[in-house]
C-alpha cells in the first residue's frame, strides 16, 4: 500500500493518475496548503515542505517528477525500454518540470493570488506559457502522445497543468483551442479511465477555501513564509 500526500493541484494529481494508470494500491491524504504542509510529521517527510510526497514501505518519494519515475521504475510500465525513447520521455518530462509548470504556477500566481495588480508582470508568464503550448503544439504534430505514439509519464506530467486551461479562469488568457494538436492531445488523453478516476482524487475543498490556502503559501504575498 502506498501512501500518497497530496492536494487536488496540478502537480499532486499527477501522482493519483500515475497510481490510478498503473493500478497499485493506495491512500490519499489530502493536506489543506494553507498550513497542513507546515506540520512537523510532514515536514520530517518532506523538509521543503511541498506536496505530492508517497510513502512505499521504508521509501519516501517527494517531487513530482521524481515520482512519476520512480512508480515507473517500480512497475516497469509508462517508461520504454530503449534508451533512444526512454530519453525522449525523460526530455518531456523535464520540460515540464522546468517550463511549463513553473512559468503557469507563476501566472496562477501573479494573475490570481495577486489579482493581476502587475500587469507586465502576468504579461510575462502568459507570453512564455503561450510560447511553451506552440513548442509542445510542434512536438505532437506527428506523434499521438508528448514523446512518441505510446503514453508515458510525459503525458502524466502535463495533463493536470494543460487541463488548468478548462477549470482555472487564467485559462481565458491562453487560448488553448490556437493550438490544434496540443487541443487533440488533451481531447484524447482526458477520455482515459485512469485520468478521469485520478482527476477526482483527492477531493478539493471548497473553492474559497482552496484559493485562501493558495494566497496564503505565496511566498512574498501569504503568511505562511513570512520570516
Amino acid at each position: 500500500m502506498i501512501d500518497l500526500y497530496t492536494d487536488a493541484t496540478p502537480n499532486g494529481l499527477k501522482i493519483s493518475i500515475a497510481l490510478e494508470e498503473l493500478g497499485l494500491s493506495y491512500q490519499a491524504h489530502r493536506l489543506n496548503l494553507g498550513g497542513d504542509q507546515m506540520e512537523p510529521i510532514f515536514t520530517q517527510m518532506n523538509p521543503n515542505q511541498k506536496i505530492p510526497v508517497i510513502k512505499d514501505g521504508n521509501t519516501i518519494v517527494t517531487e513530482s517528477g521524481a515520482i512519476l519515475f520512480y512508480l515507473a521504475e517500480k512497475t516497469g510500465q509508462l517508461m520504454p525500454s530503449s534508451l533512444t525513447e526512454r530519453s525522449k520521455v525523460m526530455e518531456r518530462l523535464m520540460l515540464q518540470m522546468s517550463g511549463l509548470g513553473p512559468y503557469f504556477g507563476q501566472l496562477l500566481v501573479w494573475a490570481g493570488a495577486w489579482g493581476n495588480e502587475f500587469p507586465q508582470v502576468t504579461s510575462r508568464y502568459q507570453q512564455e506559457v503561450k510560447r511553451l503550448f506552440k513548442v509542445l503544439d510542434h512536438y505532437l504534430e506527428d506523434s499521438e502522445y508528448m514523446a512518441g505514439n505510446t503514453f508515458s509519464i510525459a503525458d502524466i506530467a502535463f495533463i493536470p497543468w494543460i487541463r488548468m486551461c478548462h477549470v482555472n479562469p487564467v485559462g481565458e488568457m491562453l487560448n488553448l483551442a490556437e493550438h490544434q494538436n496540443l487541443s487533440r492531445w488533451y481531447d484524447l488523453v482526458s477520455q482515459r479511465p485512469s485520468v478521469q478516476r485520478g482527476l477526482l482524487v483527492p477531493d478539493p475543498h471548497d473553492p474559497e477555501v482552496q484559493f485562501k490556502a493558495f494566497v496564503s503559501a505565496v511566498v512574498g504575498l501569504g503568511e505562511l513564509h513570512q520570516a
